[in-house]
């Protein structure tokens, strides 16, 4: 791992935000979208859906019904991304965010303080016809169920999104001086319903919610191109920014922010009140998007041994729904003799393609846009004082 310099001149604490545990359950939606867009596995996964066809007479199941869990736990999440501060010479504050879970905070929270481990999550909010992801971090312990309980509700109607019930929910959120509420990767079209019309419902729904948003995030695992974006929106638009990394597997946090507060709550102060952030693009992050995201791929894809049963062999951490009266299962209770053999030839062609001596293949590919300037690796944001965030005319 590239090493960063010494931090520690510049601030006394790193704020890591936005990592996933193994507590947290990730879409399959985008499997039939990446397998046909990789290199070899694309031939395979072509075939073995025709084969499917032939022998069973309908399509593969549908990936949207299923999910997948990141192979660390919280407490290995948190001691990875503390090392990794500390080695730049700062204290560590971590944000562990599931998705739509708590688990994993409250795991940590059992020997390390809340202060420096808030208990955060990734929150699925749906809106008009589609859904956002909002970092809602550092809730009251004593609240935490209770509020997240009020948040899943919500999300768990996404039939019929609610403004007047988000306004309230958001406002109570709000209220709580020490959380801070993040529009996580918002240009993002996540839900793969296309660009055009996810950023006019990021529109629409910066206009309506916009004034309960603390910050806009700066994401690690977004191109350099796209965070651009999302930097001069914020810019334009107001907003304090913050960083996410977005990891999903074994590799830290490529984005951090710095701070010379000591809590969580200072953090949360610093911007929401104060509106300024400082932020550091780590060494890792410069390196291509497409070699970062096949590279996690492969760990996803990695046995462990040294697991527990259960979660050892990466398709025990893939559930999926077959055509049957069993509702989700793992993968491994479909494949009773194992993966298939197809299957190992497009992971063996993942391995090889997030082999370090691959990058520099990558480095070529990269676009233009995508190179991240030096002047980009650390940046400070001080809006003109009295500022507040704009709205933005429906």
């Amino acid at each position: 791992m590239l090493q960063p310099k010494n931090l520690g001149a510049q601030a006394i604490t790193g704020v890591s935000l936005h990592c996933h545990t193994q507590h947290s359950k990730e879409l399959l939606d985008f499997v039939p979208y990446y397998a046909a867009k990789i290199p070899v596995v694309s031939y395979f996964w072509e075939r073995e859906c025709r084969r499917y066809l032939e022998r069973e007479g309908k399509r593969l199941p549908s990936f949207s019904t299923g999910y997948w869990s990141p192979p660390l736990t919280g407490n290995e999440v948190f001691q990875s991304e503390k090392e990794q501060m500390n080695r730049a010479g700062l204290d560590a504050i971590v944000s562990i965010t599931d998705h739509d879970c708590i688990t994993a905070n409250l795991e940590i929270n059992e020997h390390i303080p809340n202060n420096q481990a808030p208990i955060s999550m990734e929150w699925t909010v749906p809106f008009e016809c589609a859904f956002l992801h909002v970092g809602v971090h550092n809730l009251p312990p004593a609240r935490a169920f209770e509020m997240t309980g009020q948040l899943l509700d919500y999300s768990s109607n996404p039939a019929n999104p609610n403004n007047e019930k988000l306004h309230e929910i958001f406002a109570m959120l709000n209220e709580l001086p020490k959380v801070l509420i993040v529009l996580n990767h918002p240009v993002w079209d996540i839900e793969m319903i296309g660009d055009k019309l996810h950023l006019a419902l990021l529109k629409d729904f910066i206009a309506e919610h916009g004034k309960w948003i603390h910050a806009f995030e700066v994401n690690g695992f977004r191109s350099w191109s796209e965070n651009k974006v999302v930097i001069e929106m914020a810019e334009t638009l107001g907003f304090p920014l913050v960083t996410g990394g977005d990891r999903h597997c074994c590799q830290t946090n490529t984005v951090i922010n710095l701070t010379n507060s000591k809590t969580f709550a200072e953090f949360a102060e610093e911007i929401r009140v104060d509106k300024y952030s400082e932020i550091v693009l780590m060494p890792e992050y410069k390196e291509p998007l497409h070699a970062r995201q096949i590279a996690s791929i492969a760990q996803i894809l990695k046995n462990y041994p040294e697991f527990p049963v259960g979660r050892q062999r990466w398709f025990d951490r893939v559930h999926i729904a077959a055509e049957d009266d069993f509702g989700l299962r793992p993968l491994s209770a479909h494949w009773k003799g194992g993966d298939p053999q197809w299957l190992r030839w497009a992971m063996w062609t993942v391995g090889v393609l997030s082999h370090k001596n691959m990058r520099p293949v990558f480095r070529l590919a990269m676009k233009r846009e995508d190179l991240v300037p030096k002047q980009s690796a650390t940046f400070k944001q001080t809006p003109p004082i009295g500022s507040e965030p704009l709205a933005i005319d429906g």
